[in-house]
C-alpha cells in the first residue's frame, strides 16, 4: 500500500486509492458474463472474487456492521492535510481503511497475478517467498493467497507461500485479523454458502511476516533477509510515493533491490497509470515531472547496469493502463469501485 514512506515529507493530496465512479462492466461484457455465469468480466472465477470479499468482510465484521463513514471522513481529511502520522497512527482508523479501501484492491491483484500466471510460480518450487514491500494493508497477502487457489485449486496440494510484508505504518494488528479467516473455517453467512465453508487456505500451506520498517532509511542489512530469499518482489501503489518523498532514497532502495535479488528473482510494480504517477524534480518555478515509469526504467534497465554495461534486470511485461472492473453480482456490506493502474514486471539477470 500506499503508505511506505517518511508520512512527515510525503507529498500527495490523498492516500486512499483514488475512486473510479464506473463501478458495474460495460453492457458488452455483461453479455458475456450471462454466457459464463461464473466468470467475471476481469477473467476470474466470480466465486474467488466472492471469497475474497468474504475475508475482509470477516475480518472487520465489527467495523462494518457500524457505520465508519465519520472515520473515513477523519482519515481523509488527515491525509488532505498531509498527516500521514495521524491518518495512520491507530487502529481503528486502520481497521476502516482496511475494511473500505483493501478489498477492490485485493481484487485487481488478484487480477494481475492471474495475468502473469505463467512467469510466477516454478512448478518444481516447494515455497513461493514472496516480499511485499509496502504491503501492510491487506489486499497483497489476501490475493496472493487467492492466486494459490486460482493457479492450483482449492484442496489440492500447493506451494508453501511465505510473505515477508514491509511498511512504515504498524499494519500488524490489520494483518493478524486477516490471517484468521484466511485459515480457518469461516462462519455461515448470508455471503457465505454451505459449500464455501471451508479454509480458504491451509494454514500449512501459509506463513505471513510483517516488518515494520522504513524502506527509505532501512540498511542492506535490514533487508537482505527480506529481499534475497525472495522469489517475487511486490512494490504495488508504493514506488510512487516513494518517489514524490524522496526520488534519491528511492533511487538507493532500488539499488538495494538489485544488489541483494538474485538471478531469476521477479520485480512486480504497479501504480496509477500516466499523469497520476509522476515526480517533480528541480527548483519551484523551473521544476519538471518525470513519469514514475520512466525513473523506474532508468533505474533498473540503465543505472542499476554492473561493471561493462552488464544488464541487472530485463523487463517482462510493461502495460500503461489497465482496468479492474467489477462485477455487480459481488456482494459487500460497502460500495467498492473499478481500478485503473499501470504494470510492469522485471526479472533479475
Amino acid at each position: 500500500m500506499p503508505v511506505s514512506k517518511n508520512y512527515n515529507n510525503a507529498s500527495k493530496s490523498t492516500n486512499a486509492p483514488r475512486v473510479y465512479k464506473v463501478r458495474a462492466a460495460s453492457d458488452e461484457q455483461q453479455q458475456k458474463q450471462t454466457c459464463n455465469p461464473r466468470t467475471s468480466a476481469a477473467g476470474l472465477p466470480l466465486d474467488l472474487q466472492q471469497l475474497v470479499l468474504n475475508i475482509f468482510r470477516s475480518a472487520f465484521s465489527e467495523r462494518l456492521s457500524a457505520d465508519i463513514s465519520p472515520l473515513l471522513q477523519e482519515i481523509k481529511q488527515h491525509l488532505y492535510e498531509r498527516n500521514f502520522t495521524a491518518a495512520f497512527g491507530q487502529i481503528d482508523y486502520l481497521e476502516a481503511y482496511a475494511a473500505r479501501w483493501s478489498p477492490s484492491r485485493a481484487l485487481g491483484y488478484l487480477q494481475v497475478l492471474h495475468g502473469l500466471q505463467s512467469h510466477l510460480i516454478p512448478p518444481q518450487k516447494e515455497s513461493w517467498k514472496i516480499a511485499c514491500l509496502g504491503g501492510g494493508a491487506g489486499a497483497e497477502i489476501v490475493a496472493l493467497a487467492g492466486s494459490l487457489r486460482l493457479f492450483f485449486g482449492a484442496g489440492t496440494e500447493t506451494p508453501k507461500l511465505d510473505i515477508q510484508a514491509v511498511d512504515v505504518a504498524n499494519w500488524s494488528c490489520v494483518i493478524q485479523s486477516i490471517q484468521e479467516p484466511l485459515t480457518k473455517l469461516p462462519p455461515q453467512t448470508s455471503y457465505i454458502s454451505s459449500c464455501d465453508r471451508k479454509p480458504f487456505i491451509d494454514l500449512s500451506s501459509f506463513n505471513t511476516t510483517f516488518h515494520h520498517m522504513d524502506l527509505l532509511s532501512a540498511t542492506s542489512t535490514a533487508l537482505r533477509p527480506i529481499i534475497t530469499p525472495a522469489n517475487l518482489i511486490t512494490i504495488l501503489f508504493t514506488l510512487n510515493e516513494l518517489y514524490s518523498t524522496s526520488m534519491q532514497l528511492t533511487q538507493s532502495l532500488l539499488l538495494h533491490i538489485t544488489s541483494l535479488s538474485v538471478t531469476g528473482t521477479l520485480l512486480l510494480v504497479v501504480d496509477s497509470p500516466g499523469s497520476y504517477s509522476t515526480v517533480k524534480l528541480g527548483k519551484e518555478g523551473t521544476e519538471r515531472k518525470y513519469p514514475m515509469q520512466w525513473l523506474l526504467e532508468h533505474m533498473l534497465l540503465e543505472s542499476a547496469s554492473g561493471v561493462g554495461g552488464q544488464k541487472k534486470w530485463e523487463q517482462v511485461i510493461s502495460e500503461d493502463s489497465v482496468w479492474f472492473r467489477l462485477d455487480k453480482r459481488l456482494k459487500y456490506p460497502m460500495e467498492l469501485e473499478n481500478m485503473r493502474y499501470q504494470m510492469h514486471l522485471y526479472r533479475r539477470l
